[in-house]
């Protein structure tokens, strides 16, 4: 299952229109640090072990063996104290409660929110 919310979609329109160059979104994953694995998005050419989803209007990427070990994806866009941005949810993510990782924008580095 890949899903992404309405509000994520809207942003991920808005971030995209009037961009030249690459439109596709790759959901790929760091080692991370202290809190270990994750997964974060960047703009990417879609590649020929890909797994591609359309959602709400835009193409998202994943490799197929990373699609399998952390599915399902959901993709939101929430708001903190710490700030708005992306969140991305997955297998990956089951339990380390308490923790939301997401990016303030699509980007080729992303940062985390933690939320406790």
């Amino acid at each position: 299952m890949f899903e992404v919310s309405e509000e994520a979609s809207e942003k991920i329109k808005q971030f995209l229109e009037g961009r030249e160059g690459l439109q596709s979104i790759r959901i790929l994953m760091t080692e991370g640090g202290w809190k270990g694995p994750y997964l974060v998005m960047a703009l990417d050419a879609q590649k020929e072990n890909d797994e591609v989803f359309t959602e709400r209007g835009a193409t998202f990427l994943i490799e197929k063996a990373l699609f399998e070990r952390v599915k399902p994806i959901i993709i939101d866009y929430t708001h903190s104290t710490l700030g708005s941005g992306y969140t991305l949810k997955s297998e990956l993510m089951k339990g380390m409660k308490g923790v939301s990782v997401g990016c303030h924008e699509i980007c080729n580095s992303c940062q985390d929110l933690i939320e406790k």
